[in-house]
C-alpha cells in the first residue's frame, strides 16, 4: 500500500525511494526467510528484525503524532531522521547477509527454478536471481543512504528555522 500511496500522491514519499525498501523487505521475508526455513535461526535474523522494527516504530510514531496533532516533538523528529545512520547499515547488512547465507540452500533445493525443456521454452534459476539481487544492493544501498542523508539535512534544517 505504501507504494500505491506514493503513486497516487497520498504521501510525499517518492516511489523511487519506497519501492526498493518495500521490495527488499518482501524479498528477504518471503524469498529467503519463508522459503528457506534453514536460514531463520541465524543471528542476522535478530539484527534484521531489530533494525526494521525500530525504524518503523520511530517512523510511524513520528507520522502518527504529526497527523494527530499537527507536529511531533523535536526529539522524535531527530530520531526519525537520525537513527537511520545506524539502523540502515545494520538492516542492509542483515538483508545481504541473509541472502548470502541462503545461497547454498537455494542452490541445493532448486526451489523456484524452471528448467528446460518446457512448454514456454524458458529457463529460470533462483540461485542466479539471488546473486543478481545481491548485486543490486551494491549501487542501491549508497543511493538510498545518500537520499536519506538529504532528507535528514532538509528536515533538520527546517526544524532549526522554525
Amino acid at each position: 500500500m505504501e507504494i500505491l500511496h506514493g503513486i497516487v500522491g497520498l504521501v510525499r514519499s517518492p516511489v523511487s525511494a519506497t519501492l526498493p525498501q518495500i521490495s527488499s523487505r518482501l524479498y528477504v521475508t518471503w524469498g529467503i526467510l519463508w522459503s528457506f526455513p534453514e536460514t531463520r535461526t541465524h543471528f542476522l535474523v535478530s539484527s534484521l528484525v531489530i533494525s526494521w522494527s525500530l525504524t518503523e516504530i520511530i517512523r510511524y510514531s513520528f507520522f502518527g503524532l504529526k497527523e494527530a496533532f499537527g507536529s511531533a516533538p523535536s526529539w522524535l523528529l531527530w530520531l526519525r531522521y537520525s537513527t537511520f545512520l545506524i539502523l540502515y547499515p545494520s538492516g542492509i547488512t542483515s538483508e545481504v547477509g541473509m541472502i548470502y547465507i541462503a545461497l547454498p540452500y537455494i542452490k541445493a533445493s532448486e526451489k523456484y527454478c524452471i528448467r528446460m525443456p518446457n512448454k514456454w521454452n524458458f529457463s529460470f534459476d533462483y540461485f542466479y536471481a539471488a546473486i543478481i539481487a545481491l548485486g543490486i544492493y551494491v549501487p542501491g544501498s549508497p543511493h538510498m543512504y545518500t537520499y536519506m542523508l538529504g532528507q535528514r539535512k532538509k528536515a533538520l534544517s527546517k526544524a532549526k528555522m522554525a
